[in-house]
């Protein structure tokens, strides 16, 4: 979405038929060029950082 927001919507659009339209040429042009998302997130770092999603476990002894 933040790649779609600085490239193609970065401007105010004046009607809906429009938006369409420039959203559509940018999805071809997008996948015409086989654009990839690059993530930098080691393991360690999406733990920290995304910490909501990777829950702690505590030891349990019986």
């Amino acid at each position: 979405m933040n790649v779609m927001t600085r490239q193609c919507l970065s401007r105010r659009i004046s009607t809906l038929d429009k938006l369409k339209c420039e959203l559509s040429a940018w999805e071809m042009e997008r996948n015409r060029d086989t654009a990839k998302i690059q993530w930098h997130f080691q393991t360690g770092d999406a733990r920290e950082k995304l910490i909501s999603l990777y829950p702690t476990l505590s030891s349990v002894t019986f």
